[in-house]
């Protein structure tokens, strides 16, 4: 029986506080080591008071990332839990991945951006990359170290957010109070937005590509919205094996930091009688292109990813201001991507310089 010693990247956040719930409820199998908030002194040590033992750092301020990169790189630490909503998780991946440390990846940006660059750094270092996506880790699961090569599907499921069943006429008028009602989940507000607009999984799309080793003509989402299948692969013998439990992000931490593993916990069970049904429908992506825009971008490669995350997280965040309609979101992503010209097989420079490019292009045309 394996302990795990993990330091959590953004241990204040919504995935940071179900991290520590499971250490608290495999104490045996996690030990936090080391833990990072943004600027969140009060709360990051309120948890550093729960868990005594680890070093603490915030990350806002010119120093940031070389805090995070310090904890990324502890001597003790054989797990490094990415939690970090947008770009600031990226070095700390790769400087963890290099210093020869497994990787639960909950960050869809570090993927997203740099899928190629990361999942090579792991394969050179001998490192896993584990997902903790509910989505990502449910696939990770259903393969159990199957060869990509037996897949003929990757089935992302969506809950299809509050808008699922709106007319495409009402969109114009969606306020960020109403966007930042997911019917599942409890999440941030930027994550909350990103699945009222389907880029949540979009970008999960893309993220799967490289997790899983698979072209994106075989990565699909189908949308579910109870949520209780967290997604499905569709073997070449046209079986499907899916992944079911309740919607509470502690199990698939749970199961990045005791893989290969399984052990018991205070978490509940499905009771199928409860449930009654599972509902699936197709997405509507002509209503919501973002979809589509995730898929050009994955296809192109290079630097079109970056492109697309980071126009999309100006434009979620000039929506949450008020600033922008809920369609203006994809309809300047749109915009940004295709104004950029991509870089084929782009180095981290070249990406971080794309992110950059396509913040202050994004920047320009809703402000």
């Amino acid at each position: 029986m394996r302990k795990r010693r993990v330091v959590i990247l953004g241990a204040t956040g919504s995935i940071g506080v179900s991290a520590r719930k499971v250490a608290r409820d495999i104490p045996d199998r996690m030990e936090i080591v080391g833990m990072s908030a943004h600027s969140n002194e009060e709360k990051l040590r309120e948890a550093g008071q729960e868990f005594p033992g680890a070093k603490l750092a915030i990350s806002s301020g010119p120093e940031g990332v070389e805090r995070l990169v310090e904890l990324a790189t502890l001597p003790e630490a054989d797990l490094v839990l990415i939690a970090i909503v947008g770009t600031g998780g990226l070095r700390p991946a790769l400087a963890a991945i290099e210093a020869g440390k497994d990787i639960a990846v909950a960050s869809k940006e570090i993927l997203v951006m740099a899928g190629e660059a990361v999942m090579g750094a792991a394969r050179r270092k001998g490192v896993k990359v584990l997902p903790v996506d509910s989505e990502h880790n449910a696939i990770f699961q259903c393969l159990e170290g199957r060869n990509s090569g037996d897949v003929r599907r990757l089935i992302l499921t969506a809950s299809g957010g509050p808008f699922r069943k709106w007319p495409v006429a009402s969109l114009a008028g969606v306020t960020p109070e109403q966007a930042l009602k997911h019917p599942t989940w409890n999440m941030g507000a930027k994550i909350t937005v990103d699945s009222a607009t389907l880029f949540n999984k979009g970008l999960e799309m893309i993220e799967a590509r490289w997790l899983f080793d698979v072209e994106m003509a075989r990565v699909e989402v189908i949308v579910h919205p109870q949520s209780i299948v967290h997604s499905m692969v569709e073997f070449i013998d046209s079986s499907v094996l899916a992944q079911l439990s309740v919607t509470d992000m502690c199990f698939p931490i749970q199961y990045a930091v005791t893989w290969p593993e399984r052990v018991p916990n205070t978490l509940p069970p499905l009771d199928f009688a409860k449930l009654a049904k599972l509902d699936f429908e197709a997405p509507r992506v002509d209503d919501f292109p973002a979809l589509q825009l995730a898929r050009w971008a994955g296809e192109t490669g290079g630097t079109l990813p970056a492109v697309l995350n980071a126009a999309n997280e100006v434009a979620v965040a000039a929506f949450l201001r008020k600033s922008c309609s809920f369609p203006a979101i994809w309809e300047t992503v749109e915009q940004v991507m295709r104004q950029h010209r991509s870089v084929a097989g782009a180095g981290l420079d070249a990406i971080l310089a794309a992110d950059t490019w396509a913040r202050a292009r994004a920047t320009e045309l809703l402000f």
